[in-house]
């Protein structure tokens, strides 16, 4: 992979103010240019296409919110309150800056949202972002589904970032998604137990409280096994107590416990621990994806061989991550943040595409994959809702870490 080039010199606090002052202004350009690198494409088309591409133009809406700072006496306290936002953006201008090394030049229009969708009625307005190549935001569903409208209406493709929303949700064609939503998740976990168990060996149990959240993951879960592996045989339960009840030698137990409720998942853990390791049955837990953001007994975690689904996940031990970790802190003072990861291979990614493909390189997104820092892209496509990510990673807890299996 391609990572960034030169290192720059660090930023002050002073300087780092004065990015954000910058940042403050309703389009503040950012041109990531570097001499073209001449490459003879594979195919005559795509040279005739490259030729007539000599900029990409991409405008960035992130919720900075500076409107609420006073820029002459604010601190890094306050400053902290746009961590997200600001560590987002970095992020992806390195990612960015990277792709510019493949051969193509970059001006970045950024715009601070301010998390409102009157303000977003006032940006789409203007020229700069009429005559983007790409649109990466807004970060938060509301500002996405407020943005429909202006992407279909100008052919526009609109990167929702952040959001783990339905793409079904927002009925537009050209927008592109790039976490998973939680159908994806179940759809994988339930490939993923049928894929490492047999099922004349194995009970699949959802432990299932039937509220609207553990039901959504809940659903794909059932629907997966009743449509592709009919063999295996599928229970659901409300809780671990009643499930115990019922449970029977000489079977193991797969058990779906679809709740991310702490005070349910809490205790629910550890009767499931008890019941493996005190009464002896085989089980192996799996999560709601949310429990990564959680706090529970690693203990109970490791011995139930508790397993999640994740739309990302970053090894700090590997190469890219460590010189990306460098780069970052010697270019801003600040550790990255896994919202700076993801900025990083958005940028990189669909900077390094357009690079490759000129005007049309959203014709090659679902042929090409992609293996990040933090994500990994293997787009799908529906004409109705457009792009979506359909790469979820499998994570299990070993030595007290998530470690990614598949």
């Amino acid at each position: 992979m391609i990572l960034v080039r030169n290192r720059q010199q660090l930023l002050s606090g002073n300087k780092l103010l004065a990015v954000l002052t910058f940042i403050a202004v309703l389009a503040s350009c950012s041109p990531k240019i570097t001499k073209p690198v001449v490459k003879t494409p594979a195919k005559p088309v795509e040279q005739k296409t490259a030729a007539k591409f000599t900029q990409g133009n991409i405008s960035v809406f992130v919720p900075f919110q500076l409107n609420k700072f006073n820029l002459k006496t604010v601190t890094k306290a306050q400053i902290g309150k746009a961590d997200m936002a600001l560590d987002f953006y970095q992020g992806l201008m390195l990612g960015i800056d990277s792709a510019a090394n493949t051969g193509l030049n970059f001006k970045v229009n950024v715009f601070d949202t301010r998390d409102d969708n009157s303000q977003l009625a006032t940006l789409i307005k203007k020229e700069a972002v009429k005559s983007s190549n790409l649109i990466i935001g807004p970060v938060f569903p509301d500002g996405v589904k407020y943005m429909t409208g202006f992407s279909e209406v100008n052919k526009l493709p609109l990167i929702s970032p952040l959001a783990a929303s339905k793409p079904s949700e927002f009925n537009n064609p050209y927008l592109i998604s790039i976490v998973n939503d939680i159908e994806t998740h179940g759809k994988r976990v339930a490939d993923y137990i049928a894929k490492e168990n047999k099922a004349e060996q194995t009970i699949v149990v959802l432990i299932n409280t039937k509220k609207s959240s553990d039901e959504a993951f809940a659903r794909p879960v059932k629907s997966q096994f009743a449509s592709k592996y009919p063999s295996f045989v599928v229970q659901e339960f409300t809780s671990t107590y009643v499930f115990e009840t019922k449970m029977v030698k000489g079977k193991k137990y797969a058990v779906v416990v679809c709740s991310d409720d702490a005070p349910f998942v809490a205790p629910s853990l550890t009767k499931l621990h008890r019941l493996k390791n005190v009464a002896g049955y085989p089980i192996q837990v799996f999560g709601h994806p949310n429990w990564a953001k959680q706090t529970y007994n690693i203990d109970q975690l490791q011995s139930l061989e508790t397993v999640l689904s994740s739309s990302y996940h970053i090894d700090y031990k590997s190469k890219n991550a460590v010189d990306f970790v460098k780069v970052y802190r010697d270019k801003y003072e600040f550790e990255p943040t896994e919202y700076a990861f993801k900025g990083f291979d958005i940028g990189f990614y669909f900077g390094k595409l357009m690079a490759k493909y000129g005007i049309s390189y959203t014709d090659y997104l679902i042929k090409e994959k992609y293996k990040g820092l933090t994500n990994d892209f293997d787009f799908g496509y529906d004409a109705e809702y457009g792009y979506y990510n359909k790469h979820l990673k499998i994570l299990q807890y070993k030595d007290t870490a998530l470690v990614q299996v598949d």
